[in-house]
């Protein structure tokens, strides 16, 4: 018997050190993507306006205005609009028009006492937009996009000036160029 007892243990050993092991698959854990948000806003002033009635507030274009709405278009061919925004003035309007009518976009229109409300930041988020306001209000509405004051005032007689601000997450970044 004192000779079985070896094999025995032997045999035990090797049968249960052989025993296959069981794993247990790694846990994943799921973590949340995180969704960075590219919205990019075109601020321009309106085109050269009709100033021959210093007593119309509402004045529309002059036909240099007009030619410049058009070359506006021309230089946003390539920019895939999802919107276009412009005040209720009639100078805006007309601004905006050639490049909606190119996009098929209609035009809407904002309140320029109080642009870039949580609203009108909630309505563009993740957007291409194009926004056509005054001399006073662009520069204004762009430096609430930005939260801070970047830029003043334009003269009354510049109508080319183009800005270009890009909001990624809380990243804020602005340009300023000028189409003549």
């Amino acid at each position: 018997m004192r000779y079985l007892f070896l094999p025995i243990l032997f045999f035990m050993i090797c049968f249960t050190s052989c025993k296959e092991a069981k794993t247990t698959p790694p846990v994943e854990v799921a973590t949340p993507e995180v969704a960075i948000t590219t919205t990019t806003y075109y601020l321009i002033r309106h085109a050269e306006k009709d100033r021959s009635d210093p007593e119309n507030r509402n004045p529309s274009l002059k036909e240099e205005g007009i030619a410049r709405a058009q070359q506006w278009s021309e230089v946003f061919k390539d920019v895939t609009f999802d919107m276009v925004y412009s005040t209720n003035y009639a100078r805006t309007q007309e601004t905006a028009t050639p490049t909606a009518k190119r996009k098929g976009l209609e035009i809407k229109s904002y309140d320029p006492r109080t642009p870039f409300d949580a609203t009108f930041e909630k309505e563009t988020l993740g957007k291409t937009v194009l926004v056509v306001g005054h001399s006073n209000t662009t520069p204004m509405f762009t430096n609430a996009i930005l939260k801070e004051e970047q830029f003043a005032q334009i003269d009354d007689t510049n109508n080319g000036n183009l800005y270009i601000v890009t909001v990624t997450g809380d990243e804020r970044s602005a340009q300023l160029l000028h189409v003549d």
